[in-house]
C-alpha cells in the first residue's frame, strides 16, 4: 500500500493530478489514466513497481481501458484529499477497491443542499407527509389483505398498484422502483416483474418544456442548430426523454436527451428523506435482513446523482468508445460535446434494427447466431476485461447494425468493477469449475454479498445444490434465470446483500440472456461464453489471470490434461468465430482494412513465457508439472504431443523463442533470487 500511495503522490505532485480530477467517482480512474499516460514511466519507477505489484505487467495491461488500468493499483481506498464520509460510504469504497477522491454524493452534501434554501423545512414536512400518507395507505391495504387471508391472490393487483404509486410520487420513486426491480434481496419476485415495466414505460413531460430546456442549454434557438426535430418523444425515462433531430450545419441525424424540469431539488429532497428514514430503520434492517439500510440508500443516491449529470454520461460514452475502438463488431455513438451540457446530451443517431425483431434482423442480411456471438462477446468484454459495463441493456438500448455490429445507446447507467473485483469474479468461476464451494462462499464475502466475519458454513451446501443442479443438466439447459431464481431464494434464508454494482451485473446478464432467447429460443449462453473465457484465461496479458489458469489445470494436486486440451480447443473456436464478423450474412460488404482488425491466431506468447518463467522459478509449480509428466509411473509424452499439435498452427516458434531469450536475463536473476531465498530459509 505504501508503494501505491507513493506512486500516486509522485504523479500528483508532478502534474497537479487533483486539478484534473472530476468530481465524480466513476470517471476518476479515466482521468488519472489519461494524465498518467503523459508520464515518462522510466522517471517514475515507483509507479511502475506499484502497478506491477498489483498484478500488471505494463501500463497497458487492460487493453487501454482507462478505468481498469488505475484499478490495478487501487486495492484499497485512497484517502489522500478525501473528505470525511459516513461509515456506509467507507464500506462501499472498501468493497469496490477503487479511488474516490471526490464525490457527487454524500449524506452531508445532500443535507446541506436541501437545508440551504428558504422554506426548506416546510417543503420537507409537506413532502414527508405526502410520502407517508401515500405509502401508509398502501401499507394499510397490504395489512388488510394479510389479515383477511387474501394476500397471495391479490398480488398482481397490489404490484400494479405499487408501480402506479411510484409513478405518482415522482422521479426519485420511479428510479427507486427500477432499482428494486433488480433487488431480490429486498423485494419478492412477482413485485420485481411488475416494477420492470418502469424501465420502459414512464409518462413523458410536455414537448415545449423540453424544447425550452434545450434552448437554455444551447444558448440559442432550436432553429439555429437543428433543421428538424421530432414532434414527439422517441423514448421517455425516469430522469429524461429523447428526441430525434437533424443538425443544420452538417445534416447529420442526432438523438437529443433532455432532463426532466426542476428535477435536481426534488431528487436531493427525496434522498435526504430516504437517508433519514434509513437511519431509523438501520437497526431493524441489520437484525432482520442482515444488510445496512443506510448503505443501500447511499448506493442508490450515489448512482442517481451520477445519472443526473449528463456531462458524466458524455464521459461514459468516451470511455466506451476508447474501450471498443479496435473492436469492429461493436458500435458506440459519438457525442457532440459542444452541443451538450448537464441537462442536455446530443449524440449520434443510431439507425439500427431493434434487437428483439429476429425477422427484421434476418432481412437486414444479418446472421442471428453470429449476432448473438457478437453480443455475448461484447458483454463479457465489458464485465471481465474492461470492468466498465452497460448497466441497462434492455431492448430499447441495443440495436443490430446492418453491417453486423451490435450498437449500444444510453450510457447514464453504467457500473465500474475494480481489477480486484474482476479477479474475484474469475476466482468464483474457477472455484465453480473445480467444485470448490468453500472458496466460492468466501468469494461472496470478498465481493461484499456477505458481511466480513459471517459464518459461511451454512451457505456452502446451498451453493453446492444450486450449482450442481444447474450445471449438472448440461449446457443445453443451463441459463442464468434459473440460477438467479434459486439464488433469490437463498437471499431470503441468509444475511446476503447484493451490492448495487452486482445487481446491475445480474440485471445486465439476465436482460441480455432474455434478448438472446427472443432471437433464438434454444440459445445456449455457455456455448458462446466458454470459448471467450477460455481464450481470456490462455491469452490475457494480466499475469494474475494466468495464476487462475494454473488453478483450473490442477484439481486435487493432479494435472488435468483433458481440461487443458478443451481450453485450447474452445479458445481456438472463439478466435475462428471472431476472425471475421460472424453476424454478416452478406459477405460482399466492403470493409476498410484500417477500421476492421480481427485476431487471426491464438496468441500464446505471453502464456508460454510465463509458463517457462514459473517452471524455472517456482519450485512448487515445477514439482507439480514434473509429477504431471510422470503421473501413474509413466511418462505422459503423448498428452504433451497432443497439446502441442493443438497449438502448433497458432504459434510462431522463432518469435516465441526470441521473446523467451529476451526475457532470459530477468528470469535468471529471479531464479538466483528464488534459489538464494530457499537456501537462506533452509538455514
Amino acid at each position: 500500500m505504501e508503494l501505491i500511495c507513493t506512486a500516486r503522490i509522485f504523479t500528483s505532485s508532478n502534474l497537479n493530478l487533483f486539478s484534473y480530477m472530476p468530481r465524480t467517482p466513476s470517471v476518476c480512474s479515466r482521468t488519472v489514466f489519461r494524465t498518467r499516460r503523459k508520464i515518462n514511466t522510466t522517471k517514475f519507477k515507483a509507479q511502475r513497481i506499484a502497478i506491477t505489484a498489483a498484478g500488471s505487467t505494463n501500463g497497458n495491461s487492460n487493453n487501454g481501458n482507462p478505468r481498469s488500468s488505475i484499478a490495478l493499483a487501487e486495492t484499497e481506498t485512497l484517502q489522500l484529499g478525501k473528505p470525511s464520509t459516513s461509515s456506509a460510504l467507507e464500506q462501499l469504497d472498501i468493497e469496490r477497491g477503487v479511488c474516490v477522491p471526490f464525490r457527487k454524493y454524500s449524506p452531508e452534501m445532500v443535507r446541506n443542499k436541501v437545508l440551504e434554501s428558504r422554506g426548506a423545512i416546510l417543503s420537507l414536512i409537506a413532502r414527508g407527509v405526502e410520502i407517508v400518507w401515500n405509502l401508509g395507505l398502501y401499507w394499510s391495504a397490504l395489512m388488510y389483505d394479510f389479515l383477511v387471508g387474501r394476500d397471495e391472490e391479490v398480488v398482481p393487483y397490489r404490484a400494479r398498484q405499487l408501480r402506479n404509486l411510484l409513478c405518482d410520487l415522482g422521479p426519485s420513486f420511479i428510479k427507486a422502483g427500477q432499482v428494486l426491480a433488480n433487488r431480490p434481496d429486498i423485494i419478492r419476485e412477482d413485485y420485481m416483474n411488475e416494477l420492470c415495466i418502469l424501465q420502459d414505460d414512464v409518462p413523458p413531460f410536455p414537448n415545449q418544456v423540453a424544447f425550452n430546456i434545450i434552448e437554455e442549454e444551447l444558448g440559442q434557438p432550436l432553429e439555429a442548430v437543428f433543421s428538424k426535430i421530432s414532434s414527439g418523444t422517441i423514448a421517455a425515462a425516469s430522469l429524461g426523454q429523447v428526441y430525434r433531430a437533424t443538425l443544420r450545419a452538417s445534416g447529420e441525424d442526432v438523438a437529443i436527451k433532455v432532463q426532466r424540469p426542476e428535477i435536481e431539488p426534488i431528487i436531493y429532497r427525496d434522498l435526504f428523506l430516504f437517508r433519514n428514514l434509513a437511519s431509523f430503520l438501520n437497526g431493524i434492517s441489520l437484525q432482520k435482513l442482515g444488510c445496512n439500510a443506510e448503505l443501500i440508500v447511499d448506493e442508490f443516491g450515489e448512482k442517481l446523482l451520477e445519472e443526473l449529470d449528463y456531462t458524466l454520461e458524455a464521459r461514459n460514452i468516451e470511455d466506451f468508445l476508447e474501450n471498443f475502438k479496435d473492436d469492429p463488431t461493436v458500435k458506440i455513438p459519438r457525442v457532440y460535446k459542444q452541443l451538450s451540457g448537464s441537462r442536455v446530451l446530443v449524440m449520434e443517431w443510431i439507425d439500427g434494427i431493434r434487437c428483439t425483431d429476429p425477422q427484421a434482423i434476418k432481412e437486414g442480411g444479418i446472421d442471428v447466431n453470429g449476432f448473438l456471438t457478437v453480443g455475448v462477446s461484447a458483454a463479457l468484454r465489458q464485465l471481465l476485461e474492461f470492468g466498465l459495463f452497460h448497466g441497462d441493456p434492455h431492448p430499447g438500448n441495443i440495436f443490430a447494425m446492418r453491417d453486423g455490429r451490435i450498437a449500444y445507446v444510453d450510457f447514464g447507467n453504467v457500473a465500474v468493477l475494480s481489477q480486484q473485483n474482476k479477479q474475484i469474479l474469475i476466482d468464483a468461476v474457477v472455484h465453480a469449475v473445480n467444485e470448490d464451494y468453500v472458496e466460492m462462499a468466501n468469494d461472496f464475502t470478498r465481493l461484499g454479498f456477505l458481511a466480513s466475519g459471517t459464518d459461511v458454513s451454512p451457505i456452502i451446501p446451498a451453493l453446492e445444490a444450486i450449482w450442481q443442479n444447474s450445471a449438472g443438466k448440461g449446457l443445453s439447459d443451463f441459463n442464468f434465470r434459473s440460477v438467479t431464481g434459486k439464488f433469490n431464494q437463498l437471499v431470503y434464508q441468509y444475511p446476503i446483500r447484493i451490492p448495487e454494482r452486482f445487481s446491475l451485473v445480474i440485471r445486465s446478464l439476465l436482460t441480455q440472456e432474455g434478448i438472446c432467447f427472443t432471437l433464438k429460443p434454444d440459445f445456449k449462453f455457455l456455448e458462446v461464453a466458454y470459448p471467450y473465457i477460455a481464450k481470456r484465461l490462455l491469452t490475457d496479458p494480466n499475469p494474475a489471470l494466468r495464476e487462475r489458469l494454473i488453478q483450473v489445470l490442477f484439481k486435487d494436486g493432479v494435472f488435468q490434461w483433458k481440461r487443458l486440451e478443451n481450453l485450447i480447443i474452445l479458445a481456438k473456436e472463439n478466435v475462428a468465430k471472431m476472425s471475421s464478423n460472424p453476424a454478416l450474412q452478406v459477405k460482399n460488404i466492403r470493409q476498410k482494412s484500417g477500421d476492421w482488425q480481427f485476431e487471426r491466431k491464438l496468441d500464446l506468447t505471453d502464456t508460454i513465457k510465463d509458463g517457462a518463467r514459473l517452471f524455472l522459478i517456482d519450485e512448487g509449480i515445477r514439482r507439480q508439472l514434473l509429477l504431471a509428466l510422470t503421473e501413474d509411473s509413466k511418462l505422459h509424452i503423448q498428452e504433451l504431443v497432443d497439446v502441442y499439435r493443438l497449438v502448433e498452427d497458432q504459434i510462431d516458434i522463432p518469435s516465441v523463442a526470441l521473446e523467451v531469450a529476451r526475457d532470459l536475463p530477468s528470469v535468471a536473476r529471479d531464479f538466483m533470487l528464488s534459489w538464494s531465498n530457499s537456501i537462506l530459509s533452509d538455514r
